[in-house]
């Protein structure tokens, strides 16, 4: 899997790329592109910091992984919708903690810390209810087998796990998403399941 590392400092780039570069599954590049997971190592995300997160992602088409030491309430769903679709707390960075983050992003899936998931659950349910009975407010509407699989890559299973408990193949599974995700312009896991909790699928 191709990666790059972005970071404000040389110290903390170093300090990330280190902990990748010898892993098997990682090839480290220099730029990002179509195709690559970009590593973006943050302090805090001020407006500059997510200027460069959505020139990475919408401009470049990369998937991006967020590392970062704070996110605070409001900056959550504006970081989702940017397109990150995996959070690592930086005190959680390890190298198998990384090298898993870069591997969901990569497939389009969502790797939120347990905590986040929970915030950003509490959060489209706050934006639900105030968008609740507006009329002129668009639904496309969601098959149930979207919903069914929405609803368990909300628990946090993955694939296989979704595949096994629905009994589809996996890559009927992976179409029911593709379809859904193209469908509804959604980024990727993370935004197609912060829909569906907006919406009040799940």
């Amino acid at each position: 899997m191709p990666v790059t590392v972005a970071a404000p400092d040389p110290l903390s780039r170093e300090g990330a790329a280190s902990l990748l570069r010898h892993r098997p599954e990682i090839e480290m590049r220099e730029d990002s592109g179509p195709g690559t997971v970009a590593l973006l190592v943050e302090d805090a995300l001020d407006e500059d910091a997510l200027t460069r997160v959505r020139r990475l992602v919408r401009g470049e088409g990369t998937r991006a992984v967020l590392v970062t030491a704070t996110l605070r309430e409001n900056e959550l769903l504006d970081v989702i919708g940017c397109g990150v679709g995996a959070i690592v707390w930086r005190r959680e960075a390890t190298a198998h903690r990384l090298v898993q983050a870069v591997l969901a992003a990569a497939r389009g899936e969502g790797d939120l810390p347990a905590d986040l998931l929970g915030r950003l659950i509490s959060q489209v349910g706050t934006l639900h209810r105030g968008t609740a009975g507006r009329s002129g407010v668009p639904s496309l509407g969601l098959a149930p087998r979207e919903v069914d699989v929405l609803r368990l890559i909300a628990e946090g299973l993955d694939t296989g796990e979704i595949a096994g408990k629905l009994s589809y193949s996996e890559r009927t599974v992976k179409n029911v998403m593709h379809g859904l995700t193209t469908r509804l312009h959604l980024r990727n896991r993370a935004h197609a399941v912060a829909y569906a909790l907006r919406e009040g699928y799940i």
